[in-house]
């Protein structure tokens, strides 16, 4: 083999055993990647799930910048040598990426690539991805390279063990698609668990509210210190239902958290909150990378908390919240100017306020969650999660 200290059956298997260890289709993704371009000591590595319109469902990168990502656009075509690895089912390995036939160029922030190899992921007769690799860099204690320009080239060994490694990724994916069909009817049957449930309390509380509302309106003229009573009774109801409602639908994983990942899926509900309310909100992430999916979901709902706090009971008049990579893991931070509250009275306002729910979150998924505030001073809830 090419790879020098980086070769033979221990670097496999380290590669190997890092993608059993997830289950997550988009965790399983990122580890192939990045175990390919590690093995194989190439600068650039890619994983493309094809889709059914000519584009990719999913398109992974190891080796390019948050920055440069963004720079890049929206997600390839199938064209060129990306659509020839779907189509013709065989491995490509070029001296030149660039001087191939069917070369199409590529983006402006596109980094410059030159020797490549490719291959298809098979799950029998189907193809379910492709991988890419670019840029042979030579190993850490390795021979120099032999090209002119100090470019090392992919071997027939490197062939070799990419396929090899293809073969895995190809059960990994297959498991993890497993696993999340799996987990997507757990969830069909839970919704429709909670969609009865929901019927039921709700229409219980909304008939109570008709009918105390009608005893209401009879007394209004007669008996205006009993309407009056009544009335409250209809705001207490009323916000029970509320209460309710919320908290069977904030059990519901969003489907844009799995399909858009915790960033975009973020910033699209503060959009919507900025629009929809008085005070301005406001997000603003830095550096984060996808997390697994468990940590994803419960800052999600810290967040979610956090926000419903914010906007409905502290009177606040801008709220801010952000997400900072931090180490392998993530900071989420969200303050507002509102009323505040006295920390030593947490205990008798923390249900009320969902701190232990925000608290039991955190820590089901290995995280920290901070509560700083002050009666007038507004309010900081930060939750760190630790990564994957």
């Amino acid at each position: 083999m090419s790879h020098g200290p980086r070769s033979g059956l221990y670097a496999v298997s380290s590669a190997l055993l890092a993608m059993s260890r997830h289950l997550e289709v988009r965790d399983v993704l990122k580890t192939i990647v990045a175990s390919a371009r590690e093995l194989l000591d190439a600068q650039y590595a890619a994983l493309g799930v094809p889709d059914d319109h000519g584009g990719f469902a999913q398109f992974v990168v190891d080796g390019v910048s948050d920055a440069q990502w963004k720079a890049i656009g929206p997600l390839p075509r199938q064209h060129g040598i990306l659509a020839a690895m779907l189509r013709e089912a065989r491995t490509e390995r070029l001296a030149d990426v660039r001087k191939d036939p069917r070369f199409e160029g590529w983006p402006e922030a596109h980094p410059d690539m030159s020797d490549f190899l490719g291959l298809p992921i098979r799950d029998g007769d189907e193809i379910i991805g492709a991988l890419f690799l670019a840029n042979k860099l030579r190993a850490e204690g390795g021979p120099p390279c032999p090209e002119p320009d100090g470019r090392c080239g992919f071997t027939e060994d490197d062939e070799e063990l990419l396929t090899i490694l293809a073969q895995h990724a190809a059960i990994a994916l297959t498991n993890a698609r497993l696993y999340e069909r799996s987990r997507e009817l757990t969830i069909a049957e839970e919704r429709s668990r909670l969609a009865h449930e929901l019927h039921d309390a709700v229409s219980q509380k909304l008939f109570s509210l008709r009918l105390t509302a009608q005893a209401a309106a009879t007394l209004v003229d007669r008996d205006p210190s009993r309407a009056k009573g009544e009335l409250q009774q209809v705001a207490a109801l009323a916000a029970e239902a509320t209460e309710e409602l919320r908290a069977a639908v904030v059990e519901l994983r969003p489907a844009a958290l799995d399909e858009d990942g915790l960033v975009a899926t973020l910033r699209t509900q503060i959009q919507v909150l900025d629009r929809a309310h008085s005070a301005r909100v406001t997000f603003s992430s830095n550096g984060v990378r996808a997390l697994p999916a468990s940590q994803e979901e419960a800052m999600l709902r810290v967040a979610q908390e956090a926000l419903h706090n914010a906007l409905r009971h502290s009177g606040a008049t801008r709220v801010a919240v952000t997400l900072e990579r931090r180490g392998p893991g993530a900071v989420l931070r969200v303050t507002d100017d509102g009323s505040g509250f006295e920390p030593t009275a947490i205990r008798s306002a923390g249900r009320h306020l969902g701190l232990v729910s925000m608290r039991d979150r955190s820590s089901g998924v290995g995280g920290t969650l901070t509560v700083e505030s002050a009666p007038g001073k507004g309010t900081m809830i930060e939750m760190e999660v630790p990564g994957g």
